[in-house]
């Protein structure tokens, strides 16, 4: 796996060896000598993941990662500090101020490309979450994220350790509202996994009785864990296992003896990304109906109706059935507008809409077409059962007046006129005619009196 590296340092020569070693194994690089420019530079390249500095004049490393981290053009970019500082409280400083990791030279070159190519995949796995998210935020539907943002202190850990004597007051430190689960054994584990949603799973590399690595690779093919995080407890300087477990897909590491505090700070960074992902996912759905959904009523809009009727027409994918098509039109909607104004008539709109979902079928598409027209299609209908449901459907308009105002103490009587088509599939007939057809029988049904059903002929 290839990718784009950022290397921050003052010092040339540090960034001249780093870049010689990371060519080495095919990836790209470019460099940067200030906190300043490694701002601007991951601005303008997005590279995959910057290996950062700390001890550098000016604006330090944590400085300039806490920055980074803050601005919704880079916060998801991975971070890993690479320096001389080794002590527990820089570290741990490191991962407050929102890196991925902070490895103390001299790094091992086998640990810090394993660990690279780890946080690339994770970096590659949002980028097409964050296009989507970025499009419908420039839309308007959807808001900016950041990482800096999400709480996660309601979150569910599972720990999976054999260990008889581990210590368990260890994770005690933890804040109460993080819910913590302890497994010895995988199945166990697995099937708390399938089960119940759990945010962080932390495992033990020194498993007795299981083989660790086959956990972690069986976590990462399961649909309901690929994308949760998996920290690794690995002993010091078992450095084949921890490269080992980076391959196979975990995201972070606690070397042991473990540091409490720089468990809680590696906890709550997985956390947090986790939380950020979840965001991203859920958006690019929340997009995916915003797409087919017309915003006022909740109905499908006209968009997914096209889509929709030109499927159930494909010959190839539907049998012989009879198909209906409903036309729906406000009577007289302009004079509710122009005499109540454009929020009753609004009102009106979405109390029709409910109407309408309450008096279809399931497998009937309910649509709001466009202005106060609204569209049912019905599968396997023939014109007599749809006039029989659109009757019920103009009789229960009628009968229930709209409620509006403030209080909800007013009401408005309302009608619809119903225009009804039916065909079959092999008609060869398009969706266009189709429609076509139905509002012909609507605007029979108007110039008839109104608040009707006609059916075409």
């Amino acid at each position: 796996m290839t990718a784009h590296v950022l290397v921050v340092d003052d010092l040339e020569p540090n960034v001249k060896l780093l870049e010689a070693k990371l060519r080495a194994e095919y990836f790209e690089v470019s460099g940067a000598n200030s906190g300043a420019r490694a701002i601007e530079l991951a601005k303008e390249e997005q590279p995959d993941i910057i290996l950062l500095d700390v001890m550098m004049p000016g604006m330090d490393g944590f400085e300039t990662c806490r920055r980074l981290k803050a601005d919704h053009d880079t916060c998801h970019i991975p971070v890993v500090m690479v320096t001389a500082l080794d002590q527990q409280e820089d570290r741990i400083a490191g991962l407050d101020a929102g890196a991925d990791d902070f490895l103390t030279k001299p790094v091992e070159d086998v640990a810090l490309f394993a660990r690279v190519r780890s946080l690339t995949r994770l970096k590659m796995m949002t980028d097409e979450l964050r296009l989507s998210h970025a499009t419908g935020a420039e839309l308007g539907i959807l808001t900016n994220a950041k990482l800096a943002e999400f709480d996660t202190t309601q979150s569910c850990i599972l720990v999976v350790d054999d260990d008889p004597d581990r210590d368990e007051t260890l994770f005690g430190v933890l804040p109460d509202n993080y819910e913590m689960i302890f497994e010895a054994d995988i199945k166990e584990a697995l099937s708390v996994l399938r089960n119940q949603r759990v945010d962080l799973i932390i495992v033990n590399m020194g498993l007795e009785t299981h083989d660790p690595l086959r956990l972690c690779s069986t976590i990462r093919t399961l649909s309901e864990t690929r994308l949760t995080p998996v920290l690794a407890m690995v002993r010091q300087g078992d450095t084949r296992k921890l490269v080992r477990s980076l391959d196979v897909g975990v995201n972070d590491y606690l070397t042991r003896p473990i540091d409490k505090g720089e468990m809680k700070a590696r906890i709550r960074t997985q956390l947090r990304r986790k939380h950020y992902i979840d965001q991203l996912r859920t958006s690019f759905q929340v997009g995916l109906e915003l797409a087919v959904t017309d915003q006022l009523t909740g109905l499908y809009n006209r968009r997914y109706l096209a889509t929709h009727m030109a499927n159930m027409f494909d010959p190839a994918e539907q049998e012989n059935q009879p198909v209906s098509l409903v036309v729906m039109d406000v009577d007289h909607f302009k004079q509710v507008n122009d005499t109540h104004g454009h929020d009753v008539g609004d009102c009106v709109l979405r109390a029709l809409g409910q109407r309408l979902v309450q008096n279809v079928r399931g497998m009937d598409v309910a649509c709001r077409y466009g202005g106060e027209e609204f569209v049912l299609l019905m599968p396997n209908t023939d014109h007599e059962l749809a006039a029989m449901i659109a009757e019920r459907l103009r009789s229960d308009i009628e009968s229930h007046e709209v409620i509006y105002g403030k209080d909800a103490g007013q009401k408005l009587g309302v009608t619809v006129s119903i225009g009804i088509a039916t065909a079959n599939v092999s008609d060869e007939l398009t969706p266009e005619d189709f429609l076509k057809q139905a509002d012909e029988a609507l605007y029979k049904a108007k110039a008839s009196g109104r608040n009707r059903v006609c059916v075409a002929a």
